[in-house]
């Protein structure tokens, strides 16, 4: 049986993956899948400790938590193609252009 602060090790890698690759890369698309790595890693926590609880109470929270990160993929991936088909690029810091 695999010890509850492995899985927190584990998260807590996955989730400073996904900080990284927010904070480092330029590519929207590496910074959305970045994004999907910290809410999985946040979704580890909570099924680790449900299941060293022995409660369902985070694996509740688990299924809004993918609910909601698969609604923010189709939006996100939407403004994306829309803001590539309008400037021809995917650069984070091009994006300021759009402000006034």
């Amino acid at each position: 049986m695999i010890a509850l602060h492995n899985y927190l090790i584990l998260s807590a890698v996955i989730f400073s993956i996904g900080v990284i690759g927010v904070l480092i890369r330029r590519n929207l698309i590496v910074v959305l899948m970045s994004i999907e790595l910290m809410l999985n890693a946040v979704n580890l926590t909570f099924i680790a400790f449900s299941r060293y609880l022995g409660s369902t109470d985070g694996q509740v929270i688990v299924f809004f938590v993918m609910a909601v990160a698969a609604a923010e993929a189709v939006i996100g991936l939407a403004i994306i193609i829309s803001v590539y088909r309008h400037r021809q690029s995917l650069d984070p810091q091009e994006m300021q252009l759009l402000k006034w």
